[in-house]
């Protein structure tokens, strides 16, 4: 079963940059559709950036030309470039994967970024 870890998230001043990995194990990455998705307090779970298993992606309207999602499939991980970040940017991130069915297997436990001067 695939099991997920997110890091890479921290506190940074407006307009710095992060970057987030989602490294999985116990079964390659590169099979499904990851999602990275942000929950800020008292508000829904929303989604980021999401890259298929050819490499395709979209990206919310709210993050798009600032971050980035790519996919290692040797190092079996993916990331969120972030950049020009923002205080709305504020949130837990948490990274996911989707099988072919577009069914969700995993959730990772999520990674805090705070945007703040």
């Amino acid at each position: 079963q695939v099991q997920l870890v997110e890091s890479g998230g921290d506190l940074v001043q407006p307009g710095g940059s992060l970057k987030l990995s989602c490294a999985a194990s116990g079964s390659s990455i590169s099979i499904y559709v990851v999602g990275w998705y942000r929950q800020a307090p008292g508000r829904q779970r929303e989604l980021v950036a999401r890259i298929a298993r050819d490499g395709s992606t979209n990206y919310a309207d709210s993050v798009k030309g600032r971050f980035t999602i790519s996919r290692d499939n040797a190092e079996n991980t993916v990331y969120l470039q972030m950049n020009s970040l923002k205080p709305d940017d504020t949130a837990a991130y948490y990274c996911n994967v989707a099988n072919v069915l577009g069914i969700v297997v995993k959730w990772g436990q999520g990674t805090q970024v705070t945007v703040s001067s």
